[in-house]
């Protein structure tokens, strides 16, 4: 009964909080999927990005998605652009500014020798968000038409077997631009993809799905590697 009421259960939290479709992504199991294919020791936290939208509403909701207008193609520019926006009011939203500023701020509190975990949980999740088409774009017609069937897509299928399906591939960040590059490659990829969809008239398969969540996998490994974490 839980997995049929949970996602009226958002929605009907989405309604009362007065988020768009846009302020929802991959549901919990899948963020967790994600944060624990990639090798993070806390992929537990990997949601919680999510339950602050409880108390933050539309001040941690717009950290999790970016209305790309039709036809631009994200670029290191873009997101960089992006960055100070982080954690404010912001209808556009700001997903990519807000990967960097939380890599950022976990790299700086460790430095003041302070724990620093959270802000790398919140990342996860940003860089979860970041493979799923939907939160790459406007919420217009089939947007929110497809929105939350898109997102809740394979989570039915389990933690153990969605980690099971995720593939990494190599990806080699060693500075703050490359870092940006990565962003703005995958962005566009969940782009192109949503105007696929669009074009089609139809939600993804579940090879595309799964080959979503591995850019998100591959690029969480190279920012844990990055930060020297785990």
């Amino acid at each position: 009964m839980g997995r049929v009421l949970y996602p009226i259960a958002a929605w009907t939290l989405a309604a009362v909080l007065g988020l768009s479709a846009s302020a929802w992504a991959w549901y919990d199991e899948t963020h967790l999927a994600i944060a624990k294919a990639a090798g993070y020791s806390k992929w537990f936290n990997a949601a919680g990005a999510d339950m602050l939208k409880i108390k933050m509403g539309v001040r941690e909701a717009d950290n999790h998605f970016s209305n790309t207008p039709v036809g631009t193609r994200v670029t290191p520019a873009l997101v960089r652009a992006q960055i100070d926006r982080y954690n404010r009011v912001d209808p556009e939203g700001h997903l990519y500014g807000a990967i960097v500023h939380s890599v950022r701020d976990y790299i700086a509190t460790t430095r003041r020798g302070k724990y620093a975990a959270y802000h790398l949980a919140l990342c996860a999740h940003y860089v979860g968000d970041l493979s799923m088409p939907l939160h790459n774009t406007p919420a217009m017609e089939f947007n929110r038409r497809h929105h939350q069937e898109i997102e809740a897509f394979v989570n039915g299928e389990g933690l153990a077997a969605l980690t099971r399906k995720i593939r990494c591939y190599p990806i080699r960040i060693d500075s703050e631009a490359r870092l940006v590059a990565e962003i703005a490659r995958i962005a566009n990829l969940s782009i192109t993809l949503e105007h696929r969809l669009e074009a089609q008239d139809r939600i993804l398969t579940r090879q595309e799905a799964y080959r979503q969540l591995s850019h998100s996998a591959s690029l969480f490994r190279a920012i844990l590697r990055y930060v020297g974490a785990r």
